[in-house]
């Protein structure tokens, strides 16, 4: 299974603690394709359905629907806990969260 940057995947994110997002359900990758490629884990932001206007979340369509990538949840995970690739994120989309994560973590 090719991982790529930006790819919307659906992830077990099960068992979590306290505030962190739930279930089983659909991220978007946000480590680099040579990352992805090597290592035994990615990194992703999960997507939630909530639309509250958060400035660390990014809007976006998947499969008909309005949802946010949830910047402010990134995680890695292992890609055992992948079950499906979906297509990959548009490229406003795309754009979009690369400005929310570089203002997010880039000081």
């Amino acid at each position: 299974m090719e991982l790529n940057q930006y790819s919307i995947v659906l992830v077990n994110l099960d068992p979590t603690i306290g505030g962190e997002i739930k279930k089983t359900r659909p991220c978007v990758i946000v480590s680099p394709n040579e990352m992805n490629k090597y290592l035994k884990t990615i990194v992703l932001a999960p997507m939630t359905t909530n639309l509250k206007p958060y400035p660390t979340r990014v809007e976006v369509r998947h499969n008909g629907k309005k949802g946010m990538v949830a910047i402010d949840q990134i995680r890695t995970v292992d890609k055992t806990r992948l079950v499906k690739v979906f297509d990959l994120l548009t490229k406003t989309e795309i754009k979009k969260c690369k400005q929310v994560l570089k203002e997010t973590f880039v000081d």
